[in-house]
């Protein structure tokens, strides 16, 4: 039986990716609806994308190009996206790979 200090040296906090994170992208990955707090207290939603049983966040920029992309290309199954920046000053590049 583990103390609370072993527990605590040993813990590590749940955190949400970012779907950048990720080398390939497909397509077909479950999206879900979370809820967060921010900083000053307010509540907020955002998606994820789950994927090997871990949370990516996907920004509202990203969906929108991907909708772009398989506008363009409806058999498209995977994308890479590319994240530069930082904080509000994050822009995403989704590029297509098949």
């Amino acid at each position: 039986m583990a103390t609370l200090k072993d527990e605590a040296k040993a813990f590590q906090p749940k955190t949400t990716k970012n779907i950048a994170d990720l080398e390939r992208v497909p397509l077909d990955l479950q999206i879900e609806n979370r809820e967060g707090t921010n900083s000053e207290g307010k509540e907020f939603s955002y998606k994820v994308a789950v994927f090997n049983n871990e949370d990516y966040r996907v920004p509202s920029s990203v969906l929108n190009d991907i909708k772009t992309i398989i506008s363009a290309k409806p058999n498209a199954t995977a994308v890479k996206v590319i994240k530069k920046g930082t904080g509000m000053n994050t822009d995403y590049t989704t590029i297509p790979l098949d």
